[in-house]
């Protein structure tokens, strides 16, 4: 029996969706008979077979063709998309999608969907394919749901957007930021509008996704601590370089640990991150991506590997378009819940501060005195030499602190007289 699929969106992914099921796989178990788009006679980069595949600008043929057993969703956004994926698994029809914003966004509401659809036992179960929302083409989604079932996770971390890691390590090579922006724009890495990239926003969605797979709890995105790159400059590289490490962009969720139990609250957030070079993460150059799972039973296990691209996402798209059509998806797209696990976003880790400073007496003394009184302990103090005492920078590390500590301080220390800027911090990782 061939399940017949309606694709929603023919860009980058969608053509390379089309080509690896209708020309690679030529499976008889699958075909894509109807593809919707905005503009039915715009040329495309691909070759739509028009014997077997029908191109359409109404959704509706789709979601309303009672043939049609699956739409995979590759166009994008929280508004249209959303009302075609819930109207398609609401008509009893599977979905696959990349959409990471609508996940992370409607996440609670597309689990109730999915149950609230699969309680009528008289009729076939729809399911839920999401492996492309996160890292591209690496399977950390199929992983988490079906290779930790007997394990108890404590962290997951991840370099999750291929722009911002392109980005840092130019800048690594001591480009400057803006150079190093325009030149991903130029190269089709960054959109025009950079904001859901350097800002911390693709990865808050993506972790806040990783989160609800390893730890069955919802955190909403709009609680998420969301720090970006764009504060970042070749002089922290200078600095990351002397302590033996490089900077990336990372997604955490973590359960917190007073003595090394991982039973605390889960933290979820997203920052530039003090990185040593001998840590997996630091392993992932370019456009790539790489997350960092530990757990009790495997300990810290990492996966590599494109993080986006024509082929690279569409093949997670495929992936998942087959396990439907084989029955192999998981019934739950979120198979673990939990109830049990209270959230505190406000984080623990040891800080980098880069604080910007006119020359003077008496400096270090101050902050060591505002670090006081916030409860912060100082673990190191890092000084380039001073070329220009009118712009220069120092660098204060932290012994594990509270995010909220580390911001008052910096909040504290922006007020005094030889401060040029708000200080720049950030998290380590330093118990690797």
């Amino acid at each position: 029996m061939t399940t017949c699929i309606g694709m929603i969106g023919a860009g980058t992914v969608g053509g390379g969706v089309y080509e690896i099921i209708m020309n690679r796989l030529k499976s008889s178990s699958a075909t894509i008979t109807k593809i919707c788009v905005r503009d039915a006679n715009k040329p495309r980069d691909f070759q739509i077979d028009s014997s077997i595949t029908q191109v359409v600008t109404d959704v509706s043929s789709i979601l309303n063709d009672d043939s049609i057993d699956l739409v995979v969703e590759v166009a994008g956004g929280t508004t249209f998309a959303k009302d075609a994926v819930f109207a398609a698994l609401k008509g009893g029809k599977s979905v696959v999608t990349a959409n990471k914003a609508l996940i992370a966004e409607y996440l609670d509401e597309i689990v109730k969907l999915v149950d609230e659809v699969n309680a009528d036992k008289s009729k076939k179960a729809v399911k839920f394919g999401y492996e492309a929302s996160v890292c591209g083409g690496i399977p950390i989604i199929h992983t988490l749901q079906s290779a930790y079932k007997g394990d108890i996770i404590n962290e997951v971390s991840g370099i999750c957007n291929g722009t911002t890691n392109f980005m840092l390590g130019k800048m690594e090579d001591g480009a400057d930021y803006d150079d190093v922006l325009k030149e991903a724009q130029d190269l089709g890495f960054a959109e025009a509008d950079p904001t859901a990239d350097v800002a911390g926003h693709d990865v808050r969605a993506k972790i806040a996704i990783l989160a609800k797979l390893a730890f069955g709890i919802t955190v909403p995105i709009d609680t998420i601590p969301c720090i970006g790159i764009t504060e970042i400059s070749v002089v922290d590289f200078a600095y990351a370089k002397s302590m033996g490490c490089t900077i990336k962009l990372v997604g955490t969720a973590v359960r917190q640990s007073e003595f090394g139990e991982h039973d605390g609250a889960l933290s979820v957030y997203v920052s530039p991150k003090l990185v040593p070079l001998n840590h997996l993460l630091a392993s992932a150059t370019g456009c790539g991506n790489a997350v960092a799972v530990d757990s009790s039973n495997l300990g810290t296990a990492s996966f590599t590997g494109p993080g986006a691209g024509r082929y690279a996402t569409a093949n997670s798209v495929a992936a998942d378009t087959m396990r439907v059509v084989n029955d192999t998806c998981p019934s739950s797209p979120f198979p673990m819940l939990s109830s049990s696990i209270d959230i505190d976003n406000d984080f623990v880790s040891a800080f980098y501060i880069r604080i910007s400073f006119q020359d003077g007496l008496g400096i270090i003394r101050s902050v060591g005195d505002l670090a006081e009184s916030q409860g912060v302990s100082i673990h190191s103090i890092l000084q380039q030499p001073i070329t220009d005492r009118m712009a220069a920078d120092t660098v204060v590390t932290t012994e594990a602190c509270k995010y909220s500590q580390v911001k008052a301080l910096c909040e504290l220390i922006e007020k005094e007289d030889f401060a040029l800027s708000a200080p720049v911090f950030f998290p380590m990782i330093s118990d690797y």
